[in-house]
């Protein structure tokens, strides 16, 4: 098996425990919750992404053979998402949660980040997500990767939005009205 598979791998269990590590060390009084069982299916396709983007890397199917180029691609581009991810989660300090839920004084955070964006924590991670399978250097696994994601965080993005209206109203639609979802100025 190829060495930089192998530190793929590696790579994304790292990613895996830090996403872990994050989640455990939440400690807010959840008020209202309001996932709908998004968390589920999000962790499921991304299982899933992984899944199919590591089976098929480990073959030749598909290959790029240009590993070192596309493997320093794919972690440079790891490092954009981890810092996209790492400053939305700072951003929202202690109303950061897994599921999408209401915390004790919860408060709409419209500024940093999140200034342009509603949701940079989900971009940072489809970029960790594009990176990873980009160190695989094979455009099979990165389609595969982004086919299996995009629909559960379409569906953790739209689950989430139709709860923060109902819970700030007027406030988060106006928010919404002057923000895009991923992607500034564009989507």
């Amino acid at each position: 098996m190829e060495t930089k598979l192998i530190l793929t791998f590696i790579l994304s269990l790292c990613y895996g425990f830090f996403e872990l590590f994050m989640s455990r060390r939440i400690q807010n009084k959840i008020t209202t919750p309001g996932d709908k069982g998004s968390i589920w299916v999000l962790s499921v396709s991304i299982a899933t992404g992984y899944w199919l983007s590591f089976l098929i890397a480990s073959t030749n199917t598909g290959r790029i053979y240009n590993w070192d180029t596309l493997f320093i691609l794919g972690l440079l581009i790891v490092t954009i998402g981890l810092i996209i991810r790492i400053t939305s989660i700072l951003a929202l300090k202690q109303q950061f949660t897994y599921t999408v839920t209401k915390v004790d004084n919860h408060g709409l955070i419209q500024t940093g980040i999140y200034k342009k964006i509603r949701h940079p924590g989900y971009l940072g991670q489809l970029i960790i997500f594009l990176g990873l399978s980009t160190c695989l250097s094979n455009w099979i696994s990165i389609i595969l990767m982004f086919v299996s994601v995009f629909p559960g965080f379409l569906n953790r993005i739209s689950v989430e939005e139709k709860f923060m209206a109902d819970h700030f109203g007027q406030q988060y639609l106006d928010y919404k009205a002057h923000t895009k979802r991923l992607i500034p100025f564009i989507y």
